[in-house]
């Protein structure tokens, strides 16, 4: 199954037989009794305006808000959303900041902390940039969206492979209070509280926060000392101001505060000649005689301003937004000790990174159409300013102190309308101008400095024909952009910046989406994309370099099954599959490798150095497979209440850590499950469970570092508890 290679026909036959079950599933669900209620609408925002997820001709899911509550309880950070929505994935070589998104196999495994991503993270409507306000924590959200494949019309910050989109509750004038809580293994916390409601007329507020912490659990046996924990502090204020039906003010503050533990690196953790653990390999401890005991620790706040007018006939809107961050990691990066191990490890390295004095300053102006026409229509300018500093030094010497400043400038002009030809027929067409720049400026060495810039039209055009009230078919294509980058991290390494030339990307994608009997919501899509020039990071090999570099293509095929049934009045299950078949397309692209694991492309001699050809190889980090399944069972007990059993599990395929393929450093099938069984009130005011995260205690190897040797950075472990849960 997670060996499976999908061909054009394969993923044909796959859609057409995902549409033939929904067929054949249709004809015992209609006898069902006539009084079962249907499932809930899902709202999507994919064209900026609050829609049905079943009439948008577009790839997209929303993870079930039973989902979050359930994956959030164990202390977890955004990367908990890996694999659990089909084609979604997320990995940091960062510890809990700096993550790397893949949206059908498209990412960027560069760790520096000015890489460049593909996929754009949006929350409350601003483009989260840099990869360490993508870490932004995760509550008080009232849906978390996912866009699979370009969006380059509406959204104008790097998204040539899609979006993940983070919406808070936003306050309303009636009253409403709530706290969940958690307890569990290795002193892992969590609280999780708002409360809002009108406090004048016309103006209603809205304060949450959430507080994460966990003991320090890993064992250093060097110096005999704890590492592992962390504490997160976040919190958001929102003020709505609606003095009448045309006027819309949103003003949302919001700020984090992260101490904890950097990634935790296990040197020779894989066994050379093969994909697993080795025997030195044990989760709670590590032998680390550098890295001052791997601390992080992060601060950032920002603002935003969200206004509408009303004129009747169109809506103007203006988006303001404001971030800034700065904060530093540091560890102990061969993962062991040089000379004393565990295994063979050549050398010793210690660096700490860090980014200072961060601002993104965000402005969008949009106007749209408000009338029931068959013609809707929205136009808008958009523009991005972004500024700091990066720091690299190795506390021993080695990297010398280098300091980076990025800048990066964009703006964009954009449009789309949408006619429905008929009642069951309609289309959607758009177009977006951009124009990017980034700087990069070394003022201890001018000689590196660096300046690019490049402009693009991007559009995408979409068509969606409702077949009856519960099947629809739709087909999209369209043509995504990502600007030329930069990347000054070996600058520390006595080496020149490197540059890559700007990416687009080409995707073509056709779906149905469908309701059977009220109780099954089945939705599907084949899909094939082509990136000319695709930006990629070579990262690490012999020479410890972290290179961009520009491939001829990138291609890709694949499909996506998304599904939600409830068989019976209190079982609710989800489901979905995924497949990204990704392929390099360039036979003259070398890479260096690593000194100690086992390459099996074929190589070649570079400037006296062995160099990987890694044509025809999966994209780093892309999953071949990702599946993932949720339940969620309930009894009604006495007093307006139910006891419930609710388990999520998810499966990741087969996946290339690198741009060259080696034994080592690719993993076979993983898997990971959660289960939660309480009690509660059927009106969600009081809630009381136990709950696991990683059940079978799964070690699942989640990225790896090839320099120095075969060093690993292995998932959490299993924690167990209790959680709770209130509201008015």
């Amino acid at each position: 199954m997670f060996n499976f290679k999908p061909s054009g026909r394969v993923l044909l036959a796959g859609l057409l037989s995902a549409a033939s079950a929904a067929a054949l599933l249709a004809a015992p669900a209609a006898a069902q009794q006539a009084d079962e209620t249907r499932l809930d609408v899902v709202i999507i925002t994919a064209n900026q305006r609050e829609e049905d997820l079943q009439s948008v001709a577009v790839s997209a899911a929303a993870v079930p808000e039973a989902q979050l509550e359930s994956l959030f309880s164990s202390g977890e950070d955004v990367l908990a959303l890996a694999t659990r929505v089909p084609a979604l994935y997320a990995e940091s070589s960062n510890g809990r900041v700096a993550p790397r998104f893949y949206i059908r196999g498209l990412g960027n495994t560069d760790f520096d902390l000015a890489a460049s991503q593909p996929v754009s993270i949006i929350m409350d409507d601003i483009v989260m940039e840099n990869v360490v306000l993508k870490s932004f924590p995760i509550f008080d959200v009232e849906r978390i969206e996912v866009y699979r494949g370009p969006q380059g019309t509406l959204f104008g910050r790097n998204t040539t492979a899609g979006i993940v989109r983070f919406t808070s509750v936003k306050p309303t004038e009636a009253f409403d209070a709530r706290a969940s809580g958690s307890y569990g293994e290795y002193g892992t916390t969590t609280l999780d509280a708002a409360i809002g409601g009108g406090i004048a007329p016309g103006l209603s507020a809205r304060a949450s926060m959430l507080y994460q912490h966990r003991d320090d659990w890993i064992t250093n046996t060097f110096n005999n000392t704890e590492i592992g924990g962390f504490d997160e502090l976040a919190g958001r204020l929102q003020l709505a101001y609606a003095p009448d039906d045309k006027l819309d003010v949103l003003v949302n503050l919001h700020a984090r505060d992260l101490d904890g533990t950097a990634a935790v690196f296990r040197a020779n953790a894989i066994a050379t000649g093969s994909n697993s653990l080795s025997s030195s390999y044990v989760r709670e401890r590590v032998a680390f005689n550098q890295g001052g005991g791997n601390p992080q620790s992060y601060t950032g706040w920002g603002a935003s301003a969200n206004v509408s007018y009303d004129f009747g006939d169109m809506v103007l809107t203006s988006i303001t937004g404001y971030e800034t961050t700065e904060g530093s990691s540091r560890g102990d990066i061969d993962g062991g000790i040089a000379g004393s191990g565990p295994g063979f490890i050549p050398f010793d390295a210690d660096t700490q990174d860090s980014i200072d004095d961060l601002d993104q300053t965000t402005q969008e102006i949009r106007l749209a159409s408000d009338t029931p026409d068959k013609l809707s229509w929205q136009v808008g300018a958009y523009y991005f300013d972004s500024e700091f500093t990066v720091t690299t030094v190795g506390p021993f010497g080695f990297p010398p102190p280098t300091t980076l400043t990025h800048a990066n400038q964009s703006w964009a002009v954009f449009g789309q309308a949408s006619y429905d030809v008929t009642d069951a027929f309609s289309v959607t067409g758009g177009v977006r101008y951009t124009e990017d720049e980034k700087d990069l400026t070394v003022a201890a060495a001018p000689v590196n400095n660096r300046s690019v810039t490049d402009d693009h039209v991007s559009w995408d055009l979409s068509a969606i024909y409702a077949l009856n009230d519960d099947f629809s078919i739709y087909a999209r294509v369209a043509d995504g952009f990502r600007g030329p980058s930069i990347q000054g991290r070996d600058i520390a390494f006595f080496a020149p910046p490197s540059v890559a030339q700007s990416e687009t990307v080409r995707s073509w994608e056709a779906g149905f989406k469908s309701f059977v009997g009220d109780t099954l919501r089945l939705n599907a899509a084949v899909f094939t994309y082509t990136v000319d020039d695709i930006q990629l990071t070579a990262v690490g090999g012999g020479g410890n370099l972290v290179q961009l570099i520009n491939a001829n293509k990138g291609k890709a095929t694949g499909f996506e099954i998304d599904a939600e049934w409830a068989p019976m009045e209190n079982l609710v299950l989800t489901a979905g599959y995924s497949v990204a078949d990704t392929s390099i397309d360039d036979a003259a692209l070398a890479v260096g490798i690593c000194a100690q694991c086992t390459v099996t492309d074929p190589t070649t001699i570079i400037g006296g150095s062995t160099r990987a050809l890694v044509d025809g190889n999966a994209f780093p980090n892309a999953p071949k497979t990702i599946s993932n399944f949720t339940a969620r069972w309930s009894a009604p007990t006495s007093g307006d209440a139910e006891f419930f059993v609710f388990t999520d599990w998810a499966f990741q395929g087969k996946t290339n850590l690198f741009l060259y393929e080696s034994v080592e450093f690719q993993t076979d099938d993983q898997f990971e499950g959660g289960l939660k069984v309480g009690w509660t009130r059927l009106d969600g005011s009081l809630e009381l469970a136990l709950f696991a995260r990683n059940i079978t205690d799964e070690h699942n190897i989640k990225g790896g570092i090839d320099f120095n040797n075969n060093t690993a950075f292995v998932n959490d472990p299993r924690v167990w508890g209790v959680s709770f849960k209130v509201a008015n």
